[in-house]
């Protein structure tokens, strides 16, 4: 038995969202303010609580609007017209079930016996019923009222008045009006859908779902400190005692325990004999009308859960002779051990104690497990978490339960090291109030629709070993190689020192670096939403030339550069894929900068737009000259660069670099012959690189025009 899907209505950011859970492990991915905590703060609010905890805070503020026009404009809606368009703050738990299933529990909750039907919907609202509505709406008169008298008494004594608002009114008093309520739903299994209108009250039928759904979480604030009195993890020591003690897990050296603390008690009743003596004489003769009347004795009565919870320390071994406590542990391993500690307490709560049978659902929620940890313990987390938890709650008697989990993060070194891909659902925001849930497994649907397996595969190796920090990127730079890499963040630098408003390196943009496959990526960009993507490439000029090779005709491509008169095409496959496989050369060379700029139909074919997400530049004619590749681009930009005597290049073959300094060879044959390696070409580049007297740092070198265009482009919301 599992929850298969979650629905949640008009909470916070939360409009409609839908969001599919694995058996196991579901990792819940998004920028900032995406509503991940959204979601973990709606099952707490009405699966532990009931919906009974809910503030004015809580509501989405479209709904919120909704509310306001009902109850501030127009005549009152009569019963059966507003029970139509009734709204709620709403929560839907998909249960699915199989015949392997236990359904003693959940037998209650079942809308029908069809063996076809093996889902069943838990639903959870926080709403303003009809007879409630009415009363709301003459409250609110009479609030209004009260606020014009306020107003009239203050002007009389000339003193200003702030006539409050209808949202100071129902931030004090919704929770007067609205309701909560816990129903089971019917599910057509024709239509595959949830029909509200038929369902079992379960408030009213004093229905239970504590054996039916246990939740339990961890969220971001955590109690950990490296501060010297901070004890965290000792007082979770006692708490795992007190678990483990309830549970039907006790053992022989709980037993010991408590057999070495029954013999200190007798020793120590001993010692209080001495040491109170003389206050006990003084409560007997003092203390009653009649003789011996208040005798009193003071004993030892050690309990072995108090004992733990003041004097169990955790300490840390340094080496084999030195424990130090734990508050000189850093805040990335404390962090890490308090949540293994968390998570122990937690499935103890799971298991229950011996006399409870577990719930047939446990779902437990981690919230940004990152949190103060560094890269590589991330990692180890995120290894090891689907270990600890993949065997569920195991208890002694045979009552076992799986276990369900949700992990929520903006942490790239979790999403990279998720042993299963389609585990990722990534939150979306499509407006400004509201989110969609995205599940991987769509974005491969994508692909296998379009014949791209093979680029599916691609992608899912790439972003988990190298950049799955695009997902949480607003904007991102697609490059084709090294040179690129090394040089793009010098020159994002350079554009932010000549226009200095809302700079590039404030920003959330990624560098991926693609070679020329950016075509690989172009339903990820639209999947997750990017909010502007720039492409650098190569136009990748040549024309071609017929050879006789030993009497056999052969047609050969020939690399030139942009301006070369014989030049015809273009070999480069991400600008042939978003023109359409147009290789005409002449048709990019005279490409205005606004045809440059694209954005994906209806029909998920990408046009060209000025209104556009998605730029690709490639070289340009600049100084009279039209190169084919960034090196090419960048020394004829930036001729006098290499050529003078002050810098040093040794990257660059010497004797094609004294040719070019001479003028002998183009600066295309330069780029071709000159470059032995590219990244030490790049990290020269920095190396020579000058600040100016007015401190503009790499002062001395010109960012190529195509790339200086895009850049610009790039930095604008």
């Amino acid at each position: 038995m599992r929850i298969r899907q979650i629905k949640i209505q008009n909470f916070r950011l939360l409009m409609n969202l839908t969001i599919d859970l694995e058996n196991e492990l579901s990792l819940v991915i998004g920028k900032n303010n995406t509503g991940k905590t959204s979601i973990l703060a709606t099952l707490d609010k009405f699966i532990r609580h009931s919906g009974n905890n809910i503030t004015s805070d809580d509501f989405n503020l479209d709904f919120k609007k909704e509310i306001q026009n009902i109850i501030v404009s127009g005549d009152e809606i009569i019963k059966d017209e507003y029970e139509k368009t009734l709204k709620a703050i709403s929560l839907r738990l998909v249960i699915e079930y199989d015949k392997k299933d236990d359904l003693k529990n959940i037998s209650q909750v079942m809308m029908d016996l069809n063996p076809e039907n093996n889902f069943v919907i838990i639903g959870f609202d926080w709403l303003l019923e009809h007879d409630q509505y009415k009363k709301i709406r003459v409250g609110y008169a009479e609030f209004i009222n009260n606020e014009q008298r306020k107003k009239k008494e203050a002007e009389d004594k000339k003193q200003p008045y702030q006539v409050k608002d209808f949202y100071y009114f129902f931030n004090r008093k919704q929770s007067e009006y609205f309701r909560s309520k816990r129903k089971s739903i019917e599910y057509n299994t024709e239509k595959k859908e949830i029909n509200e209108e038929v369902f079992i009250d379960l408030d009213k039928e004093k229905i239970s779902l504590k054996n039916i759904i246990n939740f339990q979480f961890i969220n971001a604030r955590r109690d950990v400190t490296n501060k010297e009195p901070d004890k965290t993890l000792s007082g979770q020591t006692s708490k795992i005692f007190e678990k483990t003690e309830t549970s039907d897990e006790q053992n022989k050296n709980i037993e010991e325990f408590k057999d070495v603390l029954a013999d200190t008690d007798s020793i120590l009743s001993d010692i209080y004999k001495d040491i109170f003596n003389s206050i006990i004489t003084k409560i007997s003769v003092f203390g009653g009308l009649k003789p011996n009347e208040s005798l009193i004795d003071i004993v030892s009565t050690l309990q072995h859960k108090e004992l733990l919870k003041g004097n169990t320390t955790v300490q840390y071994l340094h080496d084999e002779n030195n424990k130090l406590p734990e508050h000189y542990n850093g805040l990335g391993y404390m962090n890490l051990i308090s949540m293994i500690f968390e998570i122990e307490i937690l499935m103890k709560e799971f298991s229950r104690s011996k006399d409870e049978s577990p719930a047939d659902i446990n779902l437990l929620f981690i919230e940004e497990p990152e949190a103060h940890t560094h890269p590589q313990m991330q990692y180890v987390f995120i290894n090891n978490i689907q270990n600890l938890l993949k065997e569920g709650i195991k208890r002694e008697d045979g009552q076992n339960r799986s276990l369900q989990y949700i992990i929520s993060t903006h942490s790239s070194h979790l999403v990279s090291n998720c042993k299963d891909f389609n585990a990722i659902k990534y939150l979306k925001k499509e407006r400004i109030n509201e989110v969609k849930a995205k599940n991987l497994v769509d974005l491969e649907k994508e692909y296998h629709i379009a014949g791209e397996e093979q680029n599916y595969r691609f992608l899912k190796q790439y972003l988990t070993l190298n950049r799955a920090e695009l997902f949480f990127a607003d904007k991102a730079v697609f490059i084709e190689g090294d040179t690129e890499r090394i040089l793009i963040p010098a020159m994002m630098k350079k554009i932010d020192q000549e226009y200095p408003d809302n700079p590039l390196l404030s920003q959330n943009i990624s560098i991926v670096e693609v070679g020329a496959h950016a075509q690989i990526f172009e339903k990820f960009i639209d999947f997750i939403g990017l909010k502007k993507g720039l492409i650098i490439t190569d136009i990748d000029s040549y024309y071609k030339e017929t050879i006789d090779d030993g009497g056999v005709i052969k047609e050969e491509y020939v690399k030139c550069s942009a301006c070369n008169a014989k030049a015809t095409n273009t070999g480069n496959s991400a600008l042939k894929f978003f023109h359409n496989a147009n290789s005409d050369l002449n048709y990019y060379k005279n490409l205005a900068f606004d045809w440059k700029i694209l954005r994906k139909n209806r029909k998920k074919i990408w046009n060209s737009n000025r209104k556009g997400n998605l730029l690709i530049v490639f070289q340009t004619k600049q100084n009279d000259y039209h190169a084919r590749s960034f090196e090419d681009a960048f020394f004829s930009t930036n001729n006098s660069f290499f050529t003078d005597e002050e810098y040093s290049f040794n990257s660059l073959t010497k004797k094609w670099l004294v040719k070019y300094k001479n003028s002998e060879i183009s600066h295309f044959d330069f780029a071709e012959k000159a470059v032995g390696s590219k990244p030490s070409l790049a990290i020269e580049i920095l190396l020579n690189s000058k600040t100016s007297e007015n401190d503009t740092e790499f002062s001395n070198w010109e960012i190529p025009a195509y790339i200086k265009e895009g850049l610009i482009w790039l930095k604008k919301d």
